[in-house]
């Protein structure tokens, strides 16, 4: 009878410790992304709304990342290079851009959208490679995915290999 209990014992534990429960990180998840392509004017405020398509599920806890390309960069490496948001460019004779992004969800209606934005201080001066046919890929993460430490969210090599990503 000790045999059995113990066996019973040593099997419960076995099957219990080999759960594939990882809710804390969980690697498991594929990201979901998306790219827009935009032009930034006084018409629309130096500012779109891109929503988040319908095949993608987002929840409330879901994070945002958020990336230009940068095709300067790009044709020199020969390769998309894609820099996060918000990034800062400043100009030789003063004067700055900045393209940033707000993440919004509404939990009501069940949609997402993320504002993208250009801030500058003269928009008006600003030229058609800052504002034209700008390139972005909006990646949304779970909150759990976006907390670890390990991965740098702001390499998006980095993000895609580890999310598994597929264009």
């Amino acid at each position: 009878m000790k045999k059995i209990f113990t066996l019973l014992c040593f099997t419960t534990i076995l099957f219990t410790s080999c759960s594939n429960d990882d809710d804390i990180i969980d690697f498991d998840t594929i990201g979901s992304t998306f790219e827009i392509t935009t032009t930034f004017n006084p018409g629309n405020n130096y500012s779109i709304e891109a929503v988040v398509p319908n095949n993608i599920d987002v929840f409330d806890s879901d994070v945002a990342l958020v990336y230009v390309l940068d095709p300067i960069r790009s044709a020199a490496e020969q390769a998309d290079v894609w820099e996060p948001l918000p990034r800062t460019l400043f100009f030789n004779g003063g004067g700055f851009a900045q393209y940033q992004f707000n993440f919004i969800f509404d939990a009501q209606q069940n949609i997402a959208s993320i504002e993208i934005f250009l801030e500058s201080d003269d928009l008006d001066a600003l030229a058609p490679d800052i504002t034209d046919n700008q390139d972005f890929r909006i990646v949304i993460v779970p909150s759990a995915f976006a907390e670890n430490t390990t991965i740098n969210l702001k390499d998006f090599k980095a993000v895609e290999s580890a999310l598994k990503l597929e264009f």
